[in-house]
């Protein structure tokens, strides 16, 4: 599930913060990235379980009207299409998530004014009225249901992030990629695999996994040689009037850039230039784009640096 895109933000934030934090501690400062990425993986999981909640929370507004003193014939027979949404049924007894929930000791018991807030939201929408007004009763119905209520109403949530944002300082910048990775499971679910439906692994594989650990080692190891480059390419610059963030995505970029043959040099160029855009100063993007150019031209001419 963790993709390069999350692993080299990750690896910007925790480099930003091992220079100063002061802490020279390398191990540490590794073992800190890997603790930041999983965290991430948590929220994904954590994402996956506010599906169940909300539905156990209609079921729970479903059981209280019924035990009225007087409660209408819409009351004592509701529509239960919503409840008993066969994505959702299929999603609570994964074992994967099931897992999770145990082990980490996650749910989202304690947060049922949010909980309520976003059901009010959903139940009142064209989305939850048409699907509940349709005849269809399809597996592939009640995914698609969700897909579009998430999309909807959990994709982009302020209150949401504020309160994710409350529970853990590692979810401040990672929902907006985590949602893609849910919305995607979602997808992926296919009725006849029931309760051991995989979820998306933490790493795609090993290979992404030695990437994270190489390139974070790289930018710190050889930080010197990347500041020197940066510095000959920024000359009506002093390097100290430079955004420390500017310097520490392109240090990190140019790690990239001479340690992995394999990855296009576009490729590097246009991922760190889109993280300066949202992670430093308005101008930073051109910036970190022009010096970054700079570079790449220089040692190309001076035959250090061999793929396009």
């Amino acid at each position: 599930m963790i993709n390069r895109v999350l692993i080299r933000l990750k690896i910007i934030q925790i480099v930003y913060a091992y220079y100063q934090n002061g802490s020279k501690n390398l191990d540490s400062a590794e073992k800190e990235l890997f603790f930041s990425l999983s965290k991430a993986y948590d929220l994904y999981n954590y994402l996956l379980m506010l599906m169940v909640a909300l539905t156990t929370y209609a079921q729970k507004r479903i059981d209280a009207a019924k035990a009225k003193l007087a409660p209408t014939a819409e009351e004592l027979y509701p529509n239960m299409k919503f409840v008993e949404n066969k994505f959702v049924s299929q999603l609570e007894v994964n074992k994967q998530l099931l897992d999770f929930a145990a082990n980490q000791k996650r749910s989202w018991t304690n947060d049922e004014d949010f909980i309520k807030g976003l059901y009010e939201k959903i139940i009142s929408s064209d989305i939850y009225k048409e699907y509940m007004a349709s005849p269809d009763k399809s597996y592939e119905t009640d995914r698609e249901l969700w897909r579009k209520l998430y999309k909807a109403f959990i994709f982009n949530n302020e209150a949401l992030d504020t309160l994710l944002e409350d529970q853990s300082l590692y979810w401040n910048d990672d929902k907006e990629i985590v949602d893609t990775f849910v919305l995607k499971t979602i997808k992926r679910f296919e009725e006849k695999n029931g309760a051991n439906q995989t979820l998306l692994p933490e790493f795609k594989d090993e290979e992404d996994q030695e990437f994270a650990r190489r390139l974070f080692r790289r930018a710190i190891l050889n930080c010197d040689y990347y500041r020197h480059l940066i510095s000959e390419n920024t000359r009506n610059w002093d390097l100290d009037r430079v955004a420390f963030m500017d310097v520490i995505i392109m240090q990190c970029a140019l790690a990239e850039i001479l340690s992995f043959p394999n990855i296009p040099v576009s490729v590097s160029l246009n991922e760190y230039v889109e993280i300066a855009k949202v992670y430093s100063t308005i101008k930073s993007g051109s910036f970190v784009n022009g010096t970054l150019d700079g570079i790449v031209n220089q040692l190309k001419k001076e035959g250090k640096l061999a793929k396009n």
